[in-house]
């Protein structure tokens, strides 16, 4: 009978493995390298400017004339920050996205065209899986720009034009984590969408053309149109109706607000809850009274086509709740009131 194979015992391995170091705070070496982060990201801020050279306007134009698109690529910590430079310069007019650089290497190049402009971001400059890819771009036919730390750098050489972010030293105590050399691209990059929004006109309006969503979207797309109360749900009232009638009129259309017009249409005054507590206040014989007579005249008045927040800062400047809503040819056609506002989250 067959003996069972002999196991062998199992190999044991000792590991000893090293104890992380032992994190002590000290509340005033935080503050002190805080404070000094701070300084050195901020000189190297400040140096960029004499920096710059011809090749910033050359780089402007470039993305100005560009019909294709802006590809932005970077490795490591430079593509984190070109990710945020495409997405400021696409929210700024300026068609742009991001291209990893090992992916283009494997068929993403492929979203790159003839024509299109490419800001290629290396602190070093010899970044391989960019270098990879330059003589590729160059056969594409587009236009190379570098940002780059090292103007000998192989990318800087391949550049049709080249963007320093030099900094003389990392705010890192060791010199080596990407700190100050990233501040620096991302101001470059935000440089590059200033000078690129001044030049083609953009305006808020088209700002908010690429920001629909949020609180930014709300304050620069809303129109006061879009919110007013309109058409029957108005509460207007002629400057001969009696004071209790205005008040009907006031209570069965829940705006606090009466609007006196003439027999055209035409916006002659404003009543409110506050202008009625007023009259109690003097006294007044209420009843005896017209529309006309404690309507107070020459009201606050928006355009229909204006910003929505246009009407808040109205309504904040001048301490009222509504404001009456007038077209292009001076007609009544709304109201807009405080609460309108706050429901479509504009204030």
């Amino acid at each position: 009978m067959a003996s069972a194979p002999r196991q062998r015992p199992a190999r044991q391995i000792n590991v000893s493995p090293h104890p992380p170091p032992t994190a002590t705070l000290q509340a005033e070496r935080a503050l002190q390298l805080a404070a000094q982060t701070f300084e050195i990201e901020a000189r190297g801020l400040l140096g960029l400017a004499a920096r710059q050279g011809a090749g910033f306007p050359a780089a402007v134009a470039a993305m100005l004339a560009c019909r294709g698109r802006v590809i932005v690529m970077g490795m490591g910590k430079s593509g984190h920050v070109g990710r945020k430079i495409a997405a400021t310069l696409a929210s700024t007019g300026t068609p742009a996205f991001f291209v990893h650089p090992a992916e283009a290497s494997h068929g993403d190049l492929g979203m790159v065209q003839r024509g299109d402009v490419v800001l290629a971001i290396s602190n070093s400059g010899e970044s391989d899986e960019l270098a990879a890819v330059l003589p590729a771009l160059r056969r594409l036919g587009t236009t190379l720009v570098a940002m780059t730390g090292k103007a000998e750098s192989t990318l800087a050489r391949h550049a049709d034009m080249v963007l320093s972010s030099a900094v003389d030293q990392e705010a890192c105590p060791l010199n080596l984590a990407p700190t100050a050399s990233t501040t620096a691209q991302m101001a470059l990059g935000d440089a590059l969408a200033v000078a690129l929004l001044d030049a083609r006109g953009f305006k808020a309006e088209d700002f908010a053309r690429s920001h629909p969503g949020g609180a930014l979207g709300r304050k620069l797309l809303v129109l006061v149109s879009d919110l007013m109360v309109r058409g029957d749900a108005l509460p207007l009232v002629a400057a001969r109706t009696p004071f209790i009638t205005m008040m009907r009129t006031m209570s069965a259309k829940g705006l606090g607000t009466a609007l006196v017009v003439d027999d055209g249409g035409r916006l002659l005054g404003i009543f409110t809850d506050g202008d009625l507590r007023r009259q109690i206040e003097r006294g007044a014989d209420l009843r005896a009274l017209s529309a006309g007579e404690v309507m107070h005249p020459h009201p606050k008045t928006v355009a229909a086509d204006a910003l929505a927040v246009a009407g808040a800062e109205l309504m904040e400047q001048h301490r009222i709740t509504a404001v009456a809503v007038l077209d292009s040819a001076a007609q009544l056609v709304g109201l807009l009131t405080i609460g309108d506002l706050m429901r479509a989250k504009v204030v």
